[in-house]
Order: structure tokens, then sequence, then C-alpha cells
């Protein structure tokens, strides 16, 4: 059984829960409520419970799918279910799928009767690898990202690689994004690896090592003072462009596929305000552009995603900061850029596609 300890609890990989059932037993919680969506309780439910020998002594709160849910008035309804179900500060939710799953059901839990413990067994990539790691919680607010939320710790995370057998080859390559971040921001002997993988079909072993590299940096800088910053690579632009997505097109970006065109668009910046190099940007464009597929940022939409760049929760004295590649392999923070070079990084993704 491998873990990783992550600020005093475990992240455990490939236990099929076994560990879980030990904690349910030892901790005597006065109810247990399994948090999912209405695509999470259909495929991954009945795989969570047989790993639990068919448990059934929970309540299940679900709510609908996708990111535009993600939002103040969801939460009030779940925590009106938790009211009515006759939730106490003894209580335990279980937050079983993907990052919207996780980061809210850990906002809900780490709100409720001012907190009530929490466990995140993340189902998809992404959320293994991102949102499982490092105790952010958080909603959305008028399709801005994240911007309301705590950092509060779960009492463990389970990761299952089985649960990634639910997922469609999109949600996939979506959490690829981030595995391909870590490797751009902390390890390029990583990164030079994963462009030898196949994202369709992730190694647990890449996995863990994604998970490593993310804890030793939020272990390092629990509230994101600075370290921690370098996670944000590719999310500024990405964040924004995911925004606009999600408000304006008719089948929106997943979060993957915007912090792809975000790393593009950053390692742009990367070249003029760090020291990355112009071989080090075709190979990251390159490699990025062959496995993602071509979205067009439209220049009239420039004006809007820079408004939205401008509520980035990174940013300080109304200046926007960004985490820029010093080379492969290591990233820097607090980086000013000026408009007019985030604008020809946006012009640059859009040429990617036809270089």
């Amino acid at each position: 059984m491998r873990t990783i300890n992550s600020s005093g609890h475990n992240i455990y990989f490939e236990t099929q829960l076994s560990p879980l059932a030990a904690l349910l037993e030892e901790e005597k919680y006065s109810k247990v409520f399994v948090f999912a969506d209405s695509n999470t309780s259909e495929a991954c439910l009945p795989l969570f419970q047989e790993m639990l020998d068919d448990f059934s002594s929970f309540d299940l709160v679900e709510t609908d799918s996708g990111e535009e849910n993600k939002n103040i008035d969801f939460c009030i309804g779940i925590w009106k279910t938790l009211l009515d179900f006759g939730a106490d500060r003894k209580c335990l939710m279980i937050n079983l799928g993907g990052g919207v799953i996780t980061d809210m059901g850990g906002f809900v839990a780490s709100t409720y009767k001012r907190g009530i413990d929490f466990i995140n067994i993340p189902t998809t990539l992404l959320s293994q690898v991102d949102a499982s790691v490092g105790g952010k919680t958080g909603i959305d607010i008028d399709n801005v990202k994240n911007m309301v939320g705590t950092f509060t710790l779960p009492q463990a995370v389970f990761i299952e690689t089985a649960f990634l057998k639910t997922l469609p080859e999109r949600e996939l390559l979506s959490g690829f994004a981030e595995i391909i971040k870590h490797g751009l921001i902390a390890d390029e002997a990583y990164y030079k690896q994963l462009k030898l993988s196949d994202y369709k079909n992730p190694d647990a072993d890449l996995i863990y090592h994604s998970v490593e590299i993310k804890n030793q940096v939020v272990t390092e800088d629990p509230l994101e003072k600075g370290l921690r910053k370098i996670l944000n690579f590719g999310h500024t632009i990405g964040h924004a462009v995911e925004s606009y997505s999600l408000s304006n097109d008719d089948k929106p970006l997943t979060h993957g596929e915007a912090i792809a065109i975000g790393m593009i668009c950053e390692a742009h910046l990367s070249v003029k305000n760090s020291s990355l190099t112009e071989a080090e940007l075709e190979d990251i464009c390159s490699y990025i552009t062959s496995i993602y597929p071509k979205y067009t940022i439209a220049p009239e939409s420039f004006e809007q995603l820079n408004e939205l760049m401008q509520s980035d929760k990174k940013n300080e004295h109304g200046q926007i900061l960004f985490s820029l590649l010093a080379k492969i392999g290591k990233c820097e923070y607090n980086c000013r850029v000026t408009e007019q070079d985030i604008v020809a990084s946006l012009n640059y993704y859009n040429l990617a596609y036809n270089s």
C-alpha cells in the first residue's frame, strides 16, 4: 500500500478503500453522508460500495453535474439537506466525484456548523492529481473560478484508478493537462516521460508522481503565500478562457482544455518575461497542440478576458501576476507582464495550430 503524508493526513493509493472501512469503524461518526453528482452516483457509487463490502450505512446527497453548479445557491441547498437529515458536528461527509464535488463538498463541510470532517475520493484524473491535494475548497461567483473558499484539510484522500475506467476520453485528456503542468513547473525528466505516455490510459505511477510533486509544493507553502503559486502556471489565462467559455460557448471547454490553452499562452509570456527559450516554447506548443483540440480565442473576447484576469485571486495591488517558466522544470511566480504581452500571447495561441 502506497501512501503520501500531506500535512497530517494520508493520501492512499490503490487500497480498495480498506483504510476507509477501518476509519469508519474506529471513529463512530453519528452519520455518514456521501456527496456526489448525478453522473458519479450512477457510475462510481456502485464501485465505491463494492469496495466497502456493499456498505450502505450512509445518506446520499446528490447535486447536478457541471462547473456551472459550483455556486452558493447549490451550497445553500446542500446545507439545508444536511439540516433536514439531522447532521450534527460529529457526522462525516465523503466527497465522491471530480473536482467540482471535492471543491464544493469540502467547502460545504468546512463551513457547516463551523466544520465537520470530510474525506475526498476523487474519481476523475483531474481531481486525483489536482483538486484532491492541498486543502483548497471553493465555489465560483459569476463564473469567476474559486472566488470564495477555505483552506481546510480532509481527514484522508483515497485515489483509486479503477474509477478512471468510468471516464470518457475527453475527461482523461482534461486531467492530463494538470499532469503536464507538474512536469513543466518542477520536473523536466517527468515532462519528457509524459511525452511518451498515453493519456488515454494513465499509468498509476505517473499519477502517484504527479501527486508527489503537488504535495511537496503545498506542504512547503500551505496557504499560497509564495512557492505554491507556481501551481498556477497556465491558470491565469486558462481560468479566464474557461470562465468566458462557460458563459458563451454552447459546448464549453473543460478545465483541462482551458489550462492547455493557458499553458501555451503563458509559455509564450515566459520567453519575454522570464528565461524560457524559444526552443522550449516550440517544444511545449508542439506537444500540447498534438493532443488537445483546436479552439479559437475570439479577438472580440480579449477585453473581457482581461477583465476576468483582473479578478484573479492571485493578483496584488491591482496588478495581474503570473507564474512563468524560467525553463522546462522550473517556475517563477509573481511575474508582472504588460497587457500588450498578454494580447500577443493570445494571438500566438490562435496561430499555434496553423504553424
